[in-house]
């Protein structure tokens, strides 16, 4: 690892640093330009007169503004080039200047400019050569010179695919990335409201019995003390319910390892709605249900929403009704679940009197999931409109594919509607 982080080391100061690289690129040309190769054909190597030092060294300058103005300098080389040729020229090492600046240029541009700059000057050079030379256009100069184009141009062309390609897999990580970032945060933000609405429907229908229950004992403790030691078992037992079913969902947020067991209690349903009933006829409040339809088995989370639907529904009723009657009605239709809690009591519209009912549409219509509506909050969890009981059973309804309704009645009274999808299955 120790090689090639600094490499890598080298390669980062190399990029922060681009008119050093070039101004060392521009410096070894002019080397190689002057001094040449050694090798068996001295003939080709630039002759050292002021005239052609002085044009190389121009034309190897350039080259520090490669990557800042590519066009200006290939031009500038491509210039330089055709004027060494003019005066009296021949091929040489001074060839390789408008080559690296033509790979310069195929880098930093789209292949179509690059490609037509190197024949546009391939033309030039192999034009001018001809002119001078009086050769043909298969000579081995000009098809050198060509060739020498050509392979600046691939090299070029190359190290920009590899540039884009690189570029392109670093993009897609940095969005794969993000996305795997905003995932993970909305499915934290729905498991928090989904706990939210969990916590808020266990403790505020057992929390709701408890206050009822107190107030009762309070109220006949001195005149009927076997009726306030009856309201104060209800207590008790609604106290034991409300900490059996925190405990369980608790222990199902905390997902305990193999030495514990989870909790295995399942979510209520629709089944243990007369049990839910007689908790609150207990409390004093008056309950009137009735099934239309023939029941069925349907989805958990349908069991679930129905179920915290009602319960919502008749704590609400309990906390702002008094000893208001209260009408549960679930139908099964063909296709869904009709529930209709309503009651006589005084409406629960205060802030907004005369208001229509508040109305929600289904997922993703013109009101969204934490939309406040005419109505809802205030009647949902007293004066100060600030508790979260009708959002939850809203979100809820909405959760499943539902529709959900609440608003005051004809007249006075309050009434909570939800419909929720549950087709029938078809039979084998």
């Amino acid at each position: 690892m120790g090689p090639v982080r600094r490499l890598n080391r080298l390669r980062n100061a190399l990029r922060a640093r681009p008119y050093v690289v070039d101004t060392v690129i521009a410096g070894l040309a002019f080397v190689a330009t002057v001094l040449g190769p050694p090798g068996d054909h001295p003939e080709r190597n630039l002759p050292l007169t002021p005239a052609t030092v002085t044009l190389a060294g121009v034309m190897c300058a350039t080259l520090i503004f490669r990557r800042a103005s590519p066009r200006l300098v290939t031009a500038v080389t491509v210039a330089g080039l055709v004027l060494h040729l003019i005066v009296g020229g021949t091929r040489s090492t001074l060839d390789l200047v408008p080559a690296i600046a033509l790979a310069t240029l195929a880098t930093h541009s789209p292949r179509r400019e690059a490609w037509t700059a190197g024949a546009i000057t391939a033309i030039v050079l192999s034009g001018t050569r001809l002119a001078l030379s009086g050769g043909w256009w298969f000579g081995p100069e000009l098809v050198g010179q060509i060739a020498l184009i050509g392979m600046a141009i691939a090299v070029g062309d190359s190290v920009r695919s590899r540039r884009a390609y690189v570029a392109a897999v670093e993009e897609r990580a940095r969005r794969a990335e993000q996305t795997r970032e905003e995932e993970a945060e909305r499915r934290v933000m729905e498991e928090r409201l989904r706990i939210a609405r969990e916590l808020h429907d266990v403790l505020a229908h057992h929390i709701a019995l408890i206050n009822v229950q107190a107030q009762v004992a309070a109220h006949v403790m001195d005149d009927e003390p076997r009726q306030a030691r009856e309201a104060l078992g209800h207590i008790r037992q609604a106290g034991r319910a409300a900490l059996d079913e925190l405990r369980t969902t608790v222990g199902l947020l905390r997902r305990p390892g193999s030495t514990e067991e989870l909790p295995t209690e399942p979510a209520p349903g629709l089944d243990r709605l007369p049990e839910l009933i007689t908790s609150f006829t207990a409390a004093g409040l008056s309950v009137d249900c009735h099934l239309e339809g023939t029941p069925r088995p349907l989805p958990s989370p349908v069991e679930l929403t129905a179920f915290r639907v009602v319960q919502e529904a008749l704590t609400n009723v309990s906390k702002h009704a008094g000893k208001a009657t209260t009408r549960v009605r679930i139908t099964y239709g063909h296709r869904d679940l009709t529930i209709e809690v309503s009651d006589d009591g005084l409406a629960r519209t205060a802030p907004n009197a005369g208001a229509p009912p508040a109305t929600t549409g289904r997922a993703g219509g013109p009101h969204g999931p934490a939309g406040a509506e005419p109505g809802l909050a205030d009647a949902g969890e007293g004066p100060s409109g600030t508790g979260h009981g009708l959002v939850g059973m809203r979100e809820r309804a909405l959760s499943v594919g539902g529709t959900f309704s609440v608003g005051p009645c004809p007249g006075r009274g309050f009434r909570v509607h939800a419909v929720l999808p549950a087709p029938q299955r078809s039979a084998i």
